[in-house]
């Protein structure tokens, strides 16, 4: 049955190329069937944007949950939509050879449930899979792209959904193409685990029958890269350039990368807060710029010394307004903060010492510039880098803070990363996404979480473990998707960060709650959270 969303028209295609079989769907359109397929193709898809109708592509399981019809200003769309409980999907076999890189690309979008509709490449019985993103009714048409890095012999496509939760998919415009579409960073914030631990936190199995160390849970379970924050002075004692030290060199026993991100204050910096460090207080712009470049020196030398090779390096935290307040600031100043105007030239100066003083330690390390508030539109964000570009700020890397529930659509995302990656010609990394795996406050350490029952969550990814491993999962798949490729995945923020007393949110408080635990990859009881750790794989 055809469900109450932007369900395309009735129009499904006849092939021309001796396709059989016609049914009459529940509505009373027609729906495509196929006889078994013809010999495979050679080296490429045969029909691969259905203008021939479902010639090519025989379907398996009920022929009227599977059609090509016209969506919007897209004349032919596979649309497959199966009853509850029943499954469908359409197969094409592609003789590659001795093929290598192969890459699939397809436009898609689908409704329902965000681990319903999948995409699968299958060679030499080795499938490689990766789920639809739940888009909606009326969302916008996301890129998708999967690959098989050494597919040989015959290459089998399959497009398929599960019946459930008025599940749906549409495909276009598919190409099998040379290249790899890889998650290369596969990434976690691990910089609150000290306190944590101090203030009496456990980990366990997902059982709960053993201790772990959560670094090396990480680590074992697919992680790539630690990602720790550095303050100057902060009041609690933690996240300290010495703190770092201790943690980068837990990040690096484990097997994973080091990314640095200095925030240049004490304290938490984003949109809303850039504030100076103390001790550079009073300081000119010239002096602060020189801070910046020692504290950023001193750090990284300190983690040189003790034998950690630092891959990536933020300067700046979710600096869109700048940072280092008001001399840094980049829109324009009260005049009772002794300056006015906007400090670009400020911001700039602020950037270009830390870069340098990077590069100076670790030449090889990527230097990124990180920003957030994608949902404001994609001019926001070219407008900064603009500015930052045209006064030769150095820097290799597009950073992106990307929250459901704050930020956007998926598709909001994937025009971020896009658009950024070809105006600059920068690769782009998500280092800051989270999802809820319950609604529900540990009530042993009460505070308000960040995300509740009355958060707009994206329709499809439920607050339940396996709601927040398949969002985390689909952030990574359409980041690395996105057009250019040059999206290379996603860091997900404070998954160790559960609620013990004493290592809340406020440094200047101690018995000030965690608004966070409901979105870390543990659970109330300290266990693993084994659906969104698979996602690290």
């Amino acid at each position: 049955m055809m469900s109450t969303h932007e369900t395309p028209p009735a129009r499904p295609l006849i092939s021309r190329r001796g396709l059989t079989g016609l049914a009459v769907g529940a509505t009373g359109g027609l729906a495509l069937g196929a006889p078994a397929q013809a010999a495979p193709a050679r080296g490429e898809l045969v029909n691969p944007g259905f203008g021939d109708g479902l010639a090519r592509w025989p379907v398996q399981g009920d022929p009227a949950a599977a059609r090509v019809v016209a969506v919007g200003g897209r004349p032919d769309v596979l649309h497959l939509e199966p009853a509850a409980g029943d499954s469908v999907a359409v197969t094409q076999k592609v003789v590659v050879g001795r093929g290598g890189e192969r890459m699939l690309r397809a436009r898609v979008r689908a409704g329902g449930d965000g681990t319903a509709a999948t995409v699968q490449l299958r060679s030499r019985g080795r499938a490689h899979t990766v789920r639809v993103p739940v888009t909606g009714a009326g969302g916008a048409w996301l890129d998708l792209a999967l690959s098989d890095a050494d597919a040989r012999g015959v290459l089998e496509v399959t497009l398929s959904v599960t019946g459930r939760n008025g599940a749906w998919a549409q495909f276009d415009d598919l190409e099998l193409e040379l290249g790899t579409a890889a998650r290369t960073v596969r990434g976690v914030d691990l910089s609150g685990i000290p306190k944590n631990e101090e203030h009496g936190a456990m980990y366990f199995t997902a059982d709960g029958s053993a201790s772990v160390d959560p670094v090396e849970v990480f680590a074992e379970h697919g992680a790539t890269l630690g990602r720790l924050r550095v303050w100057v002075d902060p009041a609690d004692g933690y996240c300290t350039p010495e703190h770092t030290v201790a943690m980068a060199c837990r990040i690096r026993d484990a097997g994973m990368a080091v990314l640095v991100d200095f925030h240049y204050s004490d304290e938490w910096t984003d949109p809303g807060a850039q504030h100076v460090p103390a001790a550079w207080s009073g300081l000119d712009a010239d002096g602060l710029a020189a801070a910046v470049s020692e504290h950023t020196r001193t750090t990284l030398t300190m983690l040189r010394e003790a034998g950690v090779e630092v891959a990536m390096v933020q300067v700046g935290n979710e600096i869109n307004p700048g940072m280092l307040w008001p001399l840094g600031q980049t829109w324009d100043v009260d005049e009772s903060d002794g300056v006015a105007g906007t400090q670009w030239e400020n911001l700039a100066h602020f950037l270009t010492a830390g870069s340098r003083a990077v590069t100076e330690v670790f030449p090889h390390a990527e230097v990124m510039l990180h920003l957030t508030n994608i949902h404001d539109g994609i001019d926001g964000l070219t407008w900064w880098f603009d500015e930052a570009a045209s006064r030769g700020v150095p820097f290799d890397l597009i950073g992106l803070s990307y929250y459901p529930y704050w930020h956007g659509t998926l598709g909001d995302l994937q025009e971020a990363v896009a658009t950024l990656s070809e105006r600059y010609a920068r690769d782009v990394v998500v280092v800051e996404v989270a999802y809820p795996f319950t609604l529900e406050d540990d009530s042993r350490v009460p505070y308000p979480n960040i995300v509740t029952a009355e958060t707009d969550l994206p329709a499809g990814y439920p607050a339940t473990p396996t709601g927040q491993a398949a969002f985390f999962r689909a952030v990574q798949d359409v980041t690395i998707s996105a057009a250019g490729g040059r999206g290379r995945g996603a860091v997900y923020w404070e998954p160790a960060w559960t609620a013990v007393d004493g290592a809340g949110w406020d440094l200047h408080d101690p018995a000030s709650g965690n608004a966070w635990e409901n979105q870390a990859m543990f659970d109330y009881e300290g266990r693993m959270l084994p659906e969104v750790l698979s996602e690290l794989v």
